[in-house]
């Protein structure tokens, strides 16, 4: 029986696959994303977007990438947008902008991306890990305040899934504290918390623009939003290597520059991204309204409807489940695609194996690492398809069982 309280043991991908598994018969497969319907409804705005790119010849900057970061500012309520090279990037570009280095702490989550921890440990300083809440899998907000010491620069809450962490004690503590609040919405765009948008609330906002993102380009892609003149001032200094004027380097920065291309892509898709995002939340009640009619609660918990001063965005699909890599295993089998975000925790990482973290640390973030699935959600997935992926499901743990 599925427990927010009780660990399930993972069993290795050997383990699964030495047991014998029933597998229910394969449907017509399907995508998990499936980014090719996606660029057949706007396959023209995009190749006229892109030819007049190619025919003006400018390829770094300019005009497009200008266009681009004043319409997302726009959407977002932000009052500056800088673009760059990933969403990576946008996390490491914040960080030198807040003077971060050495000897400096910065607190975040361990069960995210590794770009989250990378950023921080990469300019020198150390990441501090907090555990995460069950519900949300987004960082406990009660548990940052005994993780703060006189080292600590800034807190990086992760909009995990797409799905806003509860920010208002975050940034209040933030304040209290004298830190600087990053954001790492690269999951996230048109989450709200609240009334405002992901993103726009803490010192820095920092979007990925990753092919699988809700707004996804052809491409890496990044962005950063702030509030401050100063600190956007700054960014577009790091972003071309701390220069204004040729060969003239006020700072050491590096090289983190938006395409021409890729921006003139993103304007295009920027145009149907609510659109996009209704269809994912759409999906997200569909599957709650699936799941709901199935006898599937002792063995799987669904994300449940936000709080309605929250908006997720559903850049994941995540279940909770027993059995987890058994199931997938089934679903493989069945012609249903899942994924696993993310197997391992960051403070379990070999990358990370200096920090001197050993399992049970943050018994959340690890339970998570073994039970989280998700299943495909996008605009263009079908009902009939998400029907074939919740039937698998019940076919694994009520027929087999």
């Amino acid at each position: 029986m599925l427990s927010s309280a009780t660990s399930i043991p993972a069993k290795s991908d050997a383990q699964a696959a030495a047991r014998p598994v029933a597998h229910a018969p394969a449907p017509h497969a399907f995508d998990f994303l499936d980014l090719k319907a996606q660029f057949a409804s706007i396959r023209d705005e995009v190749m006229q977007a892109i030819t007049e790119v190619m025919e003006s010849q400018q390829f770094i900057l300019g005009k497009e990438v200008r266009l681009f970061e004043e319409e997302t500012a726009a959407m977002l309520g932000a009052k500056h947008a800088v673009a760059c090279a990933s969403g990576s990037d946008a996390l490491l570009l914040a960080m030198m902008a807040l003077g971060i280095g050495h000897n400096d702490e910065v607190i975040t989550s361990p069960f995210t991306f590794v770009a989250t921890g990378g950023a921080i440990a990469r300019l020198g300083a150390k990441p501090v890990f907090v555990d995460i809440d069950a519900e949300t899998f987004n960082i406990d907000p009660e548990k940052i305040d005994a993780a703060i010491t006189p080292s600590t620069r800034a807190i990086m809450p992760v909009h995990l899934f797409g799905l806003a962490a509860d920010l208002e004690p975050i940034v209040s503590l933030a304040k209290a504290r004298s830190l600087a609040v990053v954001e790492d919405a690269a999951q996230a765009i048109l989450a709200r918390y609240h009334d405002r948008f992901v993103g726009t609330i803490g010192t820095f906002g920092c979007l990925s623009f990753f092919p699988s993102k809700n707004l996804g380009g052809a491409g890496d892609g990044g962005l950063i939003t702030t509030e401050e003149a100063d600190l956007a001032d700054r960014l577009r200094l790091l972003r071309v290597h701390g220069s204004r004027k040729k060969y003239h380097h006020e700072i050491l920065g590096t090289n983190s520059r938006l395409d021409s291309l890729q921006a003139a892509i993103l304007r295009v898709k920027l145009r149907h991204l609510k659109d996009w995002t209704r269809g994912r939340q759409q999906r997200a009640e569909y599957y709650r309204e699936l799941f709901r009619k199935s006898a599937l609660a002792e063995f799987v918990r669904v994300p449940g409807a936000p709080p309605a001063d929250f908006e997720h965005v559903y850049n994941q699909f995540s279940i909770r489940c027993s059995k987890r890599n058994e199931l997938r295993e089934f679903l493989v089998a069945a012609g249903i695609p899942t994924e696993i975000y993310y197997p391992l925790p960051l403070h379990l990482q070999p990358a990370f194996a200096y920090l001197g973290h050993r399992t049970g640390d943050f018994p959340q973030a690890e339970m998570a690492s073994q039970e989280a699935l998700a299943l495909p959600v996008y605009p263009e997935l079908t009902q009939s398809q998400q029907e074939s992926v919740v039937g698998a499901i019940a076919d694994f743990y009520l027929k087999k069982n």
